[in-house]
């Protein structure tokens, strides 16, 4: 009975291992290509993984299924230029640790409860705390590219659930990649230059993509079938964790100690509040009486 579940977790552990170690390739390969060229590589390269994968249907679509694939491009572009552009000024623990505060408000707003705000707060520390660990080590400019994601990531959620409704199987998230690309394909190009012309970049370029969304995704998928969707989501919740220990082991970025409070503080207030969004819901759908 538990071999499933255990293995789940192994699986998402190790997605969130590989997406962490793509990002730290990411940062090592900025000197090379800048960040927007490293934004293109992953998301052509993953556009092509996942349109080989998906084979879409581009007929019989309705100009609303497209405008949401469009949409949802758009918001993959943003959301991942803003997450590269970050990781350009800041360590890659502090990064994820700003990113995911989007989803977390998210979660807090369609919980509904009171006890949201205490999660709420909790993240709020958690910032502070980051902030405390010194604004010298924390560039403004790269706080802002980071806070830039954490709202397109909440706009990926929403954007994502629209297109999983009106597209099959992975054909909506094969097309809006397929968007995205295009979308980041002239900022990567000014940014990277002559670098896309040399195959080692090329290789390295389509390596990010494999370990930062193809490995992470597939493995995502099959734990999901195996987990709850309130367990996944809390083990999705360490993400900041994950990246802190990748940006210490592979960068050599060294955290204050009250920075690593406030990854943890932030970390703790995204499990409550997807145990407590996981309650209402579980509550709204019980009859009464």
């Amino acid at each position: 009975m538990t071999r499933a579940p255990s293995a789940a977790v192994v699986l998402v552990v190790v997605g969130l291992s590989c997406q962490e170690i793509g990002a730290s390739l990411a940062v090592l390969l900025f000197p090379e290509v800048g960040p927007l060229g490293m934004v293109m590589l992953r998301l052509v390269f993953s556009a092509v993984v996942l349109l080989l994968i998906a084979r879409p249907r581009l007929v019989g679509h309705s100009r609303a299924a497209w405008r949401s694939v469009v949409e949802f491009g758009a918001v993959l572009a943003i959301m991942n230029g803003l997450f590269y552009l970050a990781l350009e000024r800041l360590p890659l623990g502090v990064t994820v640790t700003i990113e995911v505060l989007g989803p977390l408000v998210l979660s807090i707003v369609a919980s509904r409860r009171a006890s949201a705000w205490l999660w709420a707060l909790l993240a709020l520390a958690g910032v502070v705390a980051l902030a405390g660990g010194g604004w010298d080590r924390l560039d403004p400019l790269g706080v802002l590219f980071a806070l830039g994601a954490a709202a397109s990531w909440a706009f990926y959620i929403l954007a994502s659930a629209r297109v999983g409704t009106q597209f099959p199987r992975l054909d909506g998230l094969a097309l809006a990649m397929a968007v995205g690309a295009l979308i980041a394909l002239p900022f990567g190009i000014w940014d990277a230059g002559t670098a896309l012309l040399r195959w080692d970049i090329i290789a390295l370029g389509a390596g990010v993509a494999l370990l930062s969304s193809t490995i992470p995704y597939a493995l995502e998928l099959v734990a999901l079938r195996r987990l709850p969707a309130a367990a996944f989501a809390i083990l999705m919740s360490l993400a900041p964790a994950t990246a802190s220990i990748a940006g210490f082991v592979l960068l050599g970025q060294h955290l204050s100690w009250l920075e690593l409070v406030g990854i943890a503080l932030v970390i703790a207030a995204s499990i409550g509040a997807v145990r407590s969004s996981g309650r209402a819901a579980r509550e709204t759908a019980e009859p009464v009486g």
